[in-house]
């Protein structure tokens, strides 16, 4: 930071007919009477500009215009606003005291937990406007797990997080998020909330109880991004289901039957035929996709992506090794069996493969595939980091409606920050 000096001057007046004059003017300039000390400079430090902010205004002005109050828009705005000064974690009282008192604290609590407005068309307006700065590349829906304790708020419960592979008590939820090669931001989101209360607890019930989580976690992430994609609109562009082990046949069907190409992620004993007669496997029956790639590792090429790295702002170039197999998903009806990409990634090939995905885009080649898949990394990194500065994580409310307004609003203000460059990562917080 540059440091501004101010040089300073000063004169003393005396009672007689001389004038003394405290800047020196050569070595051993005199006065007549007292000597006067030069001041000390002045260190000032200009404010600490944040472009974010400043954009936040009209991207505000943009996405709010739903809202059908002036005074709603404007604590729309002061709250993304609010979202971009604080510091660390964001709490009502936090935001509310980028504005004002007490009093502002409590409408802003009002005017995010007991209003009416509604989320969605802020939600559509967003993904609307980021398309008309820097045009879609590809939808990302990911898992996003929200540690939480208590008792009291809304899908608070102990989980398994397959994304991360490990428990943990708290929220569930999916977003989708718009990406493209200029940013990744969230556009869309959902809150898992299984019914509860109709599940098996206890014995032999608890299989029946995975079973039906399981389901409602995959009918629930699907339904999230569907959803936000048909609100925004234009034109179909690819999904890419970064959620482990999506790609079912009922999910892939789904979308199918949406109209949106989908490139998703599955697990390594998925049943899949394979469909090319010079392939191994051809006409032998369902086989898993772990096996269906490990007999065709020797024709795995090498792909050139890029990871996202905090300390390279263009990331990390890297290279893995990659197939595509042409594969169907059996079906009891064959006219519902639809032909399909069986993409494989290996970063050992001594080893199984470490990523698994099912892709309706069966003309593109295996390159613009896999990297199509690494958005996936991009929105990754990206909720960890830039995520965590725009506070998605932080509401602290128990009400559904709450969580939806605050998390909308989070999401302007991480669109704020990825369209003017200024993400903020670990190692930059003041």
């Amino acid at each position: 930071m540059k440091t501004i000096m101010n040089s300073s001057t000063g004169t003393a007046t005396g009672t007689g007919a001389g004038t003394a004059t405290g800047a020196a003017t050569g070595s051993g300039s005199r006065t007549c009477g007292a000597t006067l000390e030069r001041p000390p400079a002045v260190r000032r430090h200009p404010a600490r500009r944040d472009p974010a902010r400043e954009a936040a205004d009209d991207l505000c002005a943009a996405v709010l215009a739903s809202l059908r109050r002036k005074d709603q828009r404007e604590k729309g705005r002061q709250y993304v606003r609010g979202l971009l000064a604080l510091p660390g974690r964001k709490s009502m009282r936090g935001i509310a005291g980028q504005v004002g008192g007490a009093a502002a604290e409590q409408s802003m609590h009002h005017f995010i937990s007991s209003s009416t407005w509604d989320w969605e068309p802020i939600r559509a307006s967003l993904a609307g406007f980021l398309e008309a700065a820097t045009p879609l590349t590809a939808w990302v829906a990911q898992p996003m797990a929200i540690p939480k304790g208590g008792e009291h708020s809304i899908g608070v419960a102990h989980r398994f997080d397959p994304h991360q592979g490990q428990m943990f008590r708290g929220q569930q939820a999916f977003g989708t998020w718009f990406t493209s090669p200029a940013l990744a931001s969230p556009v869309g989101w959902r809150m898992f909330l299984p019914g509860e209360e109709e599940l098996p607890r206890t014995g032999e019930d608890l299989l029946a109880r995975a079973a039906y989580e399981e389901s409602a976690y995959e009918e629930s992430a699907a339904a999230a991004v569907i959803s936000t994609v048909r609100a925004a609109g234009g034109a179909p562009r690819p999904v890419v289901l970064d959620i482990m082990r999506i790609g079912t046949r009922s999910t892939m069907n789904r979308f199918a039957e949406a109209g949106l190409p989908v490139i998703a992620r599955v697990g390594p004993a998925t049943p899949l035929l394979v469909t090319d007669p010079a392939l191994p496997g051809h006409g032998a029956g369902a086989r898993s996709a772990r096996d269906v790639l490990q007999s065709v590792k020797g024709l795995a090429t090498p792909v050139e992506w890029t990871d996202p790295d905090a300390g390279h702002p263009s990331g990390r170039h890297r290279s893995t090794l990659a197939v595509a197999v042409r594969v169907m998903m059996p079906d009891p009806s064959p006219a519902r069996r639809r032909h399909l990409l069986l993409v494989g990634e290996w970063t050992d090939p001594r080893r199984a493969p470490t990523q698994m995905w099912v892709t309706d885009l069966v003309r593109l080649p295996v390159g613009p595939l896999l990297r199509l898949t690494k958005q996936g990394r991009r929105v990754g990194f990206a909720a960890e980091h830039s995520g965590r500065e725009a506070g998605l994580r932080d509401f602290a409310g128990r009400a559904l409606p709450g969580w939806h307004r605050h998390v909308t609003l989070a999401s302007v203000a991480h669109a704020a920050r990825a369209l003017t460059g200024t993400e903020r990562y670990p190692e930059e917080r003041p």
